[in-house]
């Protein structure tokens, strides 16, 4: 990397650092990028070069997962399924879930206010839906880009964000979840299992079971 680049990748991650800083504060709505850019000592025009939207300054980390999800899937070894390759790079303990069940309770407490902050903001939610929409537009691009390929796309992203959404409601509903890593890795691998097994047998009743009730009367 040139002395360039690094001071650009500094410049980016010190601004970034301090929008979080501030979000965390004083919550997403109530902190302007003139503020951010006063905070981080570079002008309001230099943070839009690198973060073109406000929702951009909150949004870059979580993006850059997704973009990592789809690099899996697209450089997957000969003989490795697309749902394999997403699967495991998903279940690769990282981030403030890994922390968390090491022990960081600032880990814990930070994983609580970035949910909060996106729980009370409406901008961030929607920015949150476009982000995810984005994801599975591009890892059916990575694929053959025909509707098989958004199906599959859409389903193993809809297992991501049906994990997001668990984590925040547990961790903004309930005290100590100290066996929530665990919990989120037993809830993928059962949601994989489904997918994995083409689902032909998810919501089936069982012929008993349909001749005991009221309709099957």
């Amino acid at each position: 990397m040139s002395l360039r680049e690094l001071k650009k990748q500094q410049t980016r991650e010190r601004i970034g650092d301090t929008a979080w800083r501030l979000f965390a504060e004083r919550g997403f709505d109530r902190v302007t990028v003139v503020e951010v850019a006063r905070a981080a000592q570079v002008s309001e025009a230099t943070v839009f070069n690198y973060f073109p939207a406000k929702e951009d300054l909150f949004f870059s980390r979580f993006e850059a997962f997704g973009e990592r999800l789809v690099e899996a899937v697209r450089t997957r070894p000969p003989g490795e399924s697309v749902l394999s390759a997403f699967r495991r790079r998903l279940l690769q303990p990282e981030g403030l879930l890994a922390q968390v069940e090491a022990g960081d309770t600032e880990a814990l407490e930070q994983l609580r206010t970035v949910n909060r902050l996106i729980a009370d903001s409406p901008a961030l939610r929607a920015r949150e839906q476009r982000a995810h929409a984005a994801c599975v537009d591009a890892l059916a691009a990575a694929l053959d880009g025909d509707v098989t390929a958004r199906v599959t796309a859409s389903a193993l992203f809809g297992v991501h964000r049906a994990l997001v959404d668990h984590v925040r409601h547990r961790v903004l509903t309930d005290d100590a979840p100290t066996a929530l890593p665990a919990e989120v890795r037993r809830l993928a691998t059962e949601a994989f299992a489904l997918l994995e097994n083409g689902m032909r047998d998810y919501g089936a009743v069982a012929a008993s079971a349909a001749a005991e009730s009221p309709e099957g009367r």
